[in-house]
């Protein structure tokens, strides 16, 4: 579910709860329902996911869909699924950290 995407995403850029809800101007409480799967992400939600990590919103929807089909597909077509989503996460923050040394 898409509930598990987003924290896996947050959780992979080693950020807390709280200091993501802040940077996203939400309520550390609304995430935590979100990430729970007690509340559902508004597209709004899923437009600021994916401003914050710079990441396309259909890579957070098929990120998603790779998660709920885990036990439903085949061994080999996850490792090539799970890879390719590391490597638009690696690229996200190879950007980020591209822009960052530019600042300095």
């Amino acid at each position: 579910m898409i509930n598990n995407a987003l924290k896996k995403i947050r959780l992979f850029h080693n950020m807390k709860q709280n200091e993501l809800s802040q940077e996203l101007n939400i309520s550390n409480s609304y995430l935590s329902e979100i990430e729970n799967g007690k509340k559902s992400p508004s597209i709004e939600l899923l437009q600021s996911y994916s401003n914050y990590f710079d990441l396309p919103v259909s890579s957070l929807l098929y990120f998603s869909e790779q998660l709920e089909n885990e036990g439903k597909i085949s061994k080999t077509f996850r490792i090539k699924s799970a890879s390719f989503i590391l490597k638009i996460l690696d690229w996200s923050t190879e950007d980020e950290r591209k822009k960052t040394k530019g600042e300095n």
